[in-house]
């Protein structure tokens, strides 16, 4: 799976990289522009993917939007993240007051639904990028928090913590040399299944339009424009949007899914099983 997953996201990574430059060099059609182009044009050599209602290639705009997602879900989950795992630790190290108020807090965050939630979010923020990978941050930081704040709570009772504290070492000092390492080796397997899912809710944001501005090409926004044409036979303006969305969904599933087997391996053979 990892192989497969891997091959699958550097498809995607060479598209998101070729077309703005190909496009600028003249070989590919602007993805905005298509005035000059028949509506609706059935899939041809001209337009590998034929064309949408106002005249714009398929193909090359369901090309521009793999850069789009990938740009928008690797800052969302950076983003989640780089927030999530410090206050974590903090939280699962200093306990107390403060512990109970950030995880009352996450709670509330988490258990609501996702899509709902990213729709709020994107509703009060507006339509773009940032405002985007914002809202989508939001609702993956609880689930960097809940799994790195329990690991901690948990290590901060080993030996080698009790030792570095009789030592004399001071809390941030114990939480960057003692912990960072020891509970942030689950979090690359989350990082990957969020991201699938993430491109999911941003197809859901673009297809409500509450993703991206109208001039970014993206593929929730296509199908939302493509549901008027699919019921009268126009069936390419939504299929390969979809198949899009659905490739990177199953590539990063795949690398996720290999991440969490290998880790298990390692635990067991860590263990002496």
């Amino acid at each position: 799976m990892a192989r497969w997953g891997i091959l699958i996201l550097c498809a995607y990574f060479a598209a998101a990289l070729i077309t703005p430059a190909l496009t600028s060099l003249g070989f590919l059609p602007d993805p905005q522009l298509g005035l000059d182009n028949p509506i609706y044009a059935s899939p041809s050599l001209d337009h590998w993917c034929g064309t949408d209602r106002l005249g714009r290639d398929v193909c090359v705009r369901t090309l521009t939007g793999s850069r789009v997602a990938l740009t928008v879900v690797l800052l969302a989950v950076s983003l989640a993240v780089l927030i999530g795992v410090p206050l974590g630790i903090l939280s699962g190290y200093l306990g107390g007051f403060f512990d109970r108020v950030i995880v009352l807090l996450m709670e509330t965050l988490y258990t609501m639904p996702v899509l709902l939630l990213s729709v709020v979010i994107a509703f009060l923020l507006g339509r773009g990028i940032v405002n985007a990978a914002i809202a989508l941050c939001v609702v993956y930081v609880p689930q960097y928090f809940r799994v790195v704040r329990n690991q901690t709570a948990q290590a901060k009772a080993e030996l080698y913590v009790e030792a570095a504290r009789a030592m004399g070492a001071g809390p941030l000092w114990i939480m960057r040399k003692y912990l960072l390492k020891n509970v942030i080796t689950s979090v690359p397997v989350l990082l990957t299944l969020n991201a699938a899912d993430a491109v999911l809710v941003l197809g859901g944001l673009g297809f409500l339009g509450l993703g991206l501005p109208e001039a970014i090409p993206e593929w929730g926004s296509d199908l939302n424009m493509a549901l008027d044409a699919v019921p009268i036979g126009i069936w390419w303006t939504a299929l390969y949007p979809g198949i899009a969305m659905f490739g990177l969904v199953l590539g990063l599933s795949f690398v996720g899914e290999a991440l969490e087997e290998f880790m298990n391996l390692n635990n067991v053979e860590d263990s002496g099983i």
